[in-house]
């Protein structure tokens, strides 16, 4: 750019150094000719007068040189400067870059114009750039809960499904086993051996094991939730935490409450108890029946969440996608499976959800998500 000015400052001063020559020169020389009629010959004027015409060139040089400056000077702050600028701004635009700022100059009529042109051009672009933006942020949150609300259908439909088969086979199932139960406690009373006694003591306990199986497929499959109303959480969760400190499994475990007073949750205490009993039991078999569990609610954003947390060792994530599948158990033939299917269920008919994550710090928390009345 500023070759091209100091090329176009030259032809000009060239071109007015040039007409100037040309329109003073034939006076000049007319003048000086004039001048040597008028002083004597080999006199010092007339070599003043040879001098002087002798340095009529270096002016036009020097005239040259100070028209093209002069030309350059005006054309680089009048045009330069400001297409400097405006290519500068074109180049932002071509990196796609929308927060170019353009400053005022004084670069005439039509550069004036294309700066306010790429100036409204430019806040036209950094508004919908901050829409598009916008949008994608929604589209994004959008997806993120459909995704989730898709998931949350799944499972439920699949939660009905097991719980509707689950209904029919307990039923068919229950009324057998009571009989067993019957005839199994009528056999022991009538044991004269040891080593009978002891057979049927281990019948008798695995076919408990299949009772408990079979109440859970009935919870499962029919979640006795008849009535909602307002219930406070907190004098539930006392209840609750009083019937079992009394299991083995919390023998060794400190139970610390943190419950907000006056925490009202459309829900029933029935159902409710079942599931804190459930998530105590089984914080407590987490950490092998040694450490420390605390409960507490809050109420955030229109619903009372209850929250069950251990310091053990925490969810591992390839249980964490499984949790609350129906028959998936890390305890061995000492867990059905069914708990946290169960406790699942419940929540979601009372209009809640349980949900599931690893605390920082070590351990898990179960959080129960109950609406306010």
């Amino acid at each position: 750019m500023k070759w091209r000015i100091a090329s176009v400052a030259f032809l000009l001063g060239a071109l007015s150094s040039g007409l100037t020559w040309l329109s003073v020169q034939p006076v000049l020389l007319r003048l000086l000719d004039a001048l040597r009629r008028w002083v004597p010959e080999g006199s010092a004027e007339e070599a003043t007068l040879a001098r002087v015409q002798g340095l009529l060139p270096w002016v036009l040089g020097l005239d040259l040189v100070a028209l093209t400056v002069l030309t350059y000077v005006v054309l680089d702050l009048m045009v330069g400067r400001p297409l400097r600028r405006t290519e500068a701004v074109v180049e932002q635009f071509g990196r796609l870059d929308w927060e170019a700022h353009l400053v005022p100059t004084q670069g005439g009529t039509l550069v004036s114009r294309i700066q306010r042109a790429l100036q409204r051009m430019a806040e036209a672009l950094r508004e919908e750039q901050a829409l598009t933006r916008a949008q994608m942020a929604s589209l994004r949150a959008s997806h993120a809960q459909l995704a989730r609300t898709q998931t949350e259908l799944v499972a439920s439909e699949r939660m009905a499904t097991v719980g509707r088969l689950a209904a029919g086979v307990a039923h068919e199932v229950g009324n057998p086993l009571a009989g067993i139960l019957g005839y199994v406690a009528l056999a022991r009373v009538k044991a004269d051996t040891p080593e009978l006694k002891d057979f049927l003591e281990r019948i008798d306990h695995e076919v408990q094991r299949i009772d408990r199986i079979i109440r859970g497929l009935l919870d499962l499959g029919r979640p006795g939730v008849t009535s909602l109303g307002p219930v406070e959480v907190g004098p539930v969760v006392e209840t609750c935490v009083r019937l079992v400190r009394a299991s083995p499994e919390l023998s060794g475990v400190t139970v610390t409450l943190d419950l907000e007073p006056g925490a009202l949750a459309r829900t029933d205490a029935g159902p409710l108890s079942q599931i804190v009993i459930n998530l105590l039991l089984n914080a407590a078999q987490a950490m092998g029946g040694q450490g420390r569990v605390r409960v507490a609610t809050r109420q955030a954003a229109g619903e009372v969440r209850l929250l069950v947390e251990d310091d053990g060792t925490g969810i591992p994530e390839d249980v964490m996608p499984r949790l609350f599948e129906p028959f998936f158990t890390t305890k061995g033939r000492e867990g059905t499976g069914l708990g946290l299917a169960v406790s699942q269920r419940l929540a979601q008919v009372m209009g809640g959800r349980l949900e599931a994550e690893n605390i920082p710090s070590g351990g898990a928390r179960f959080t129960v998500c109950l609406p306010v009345p």
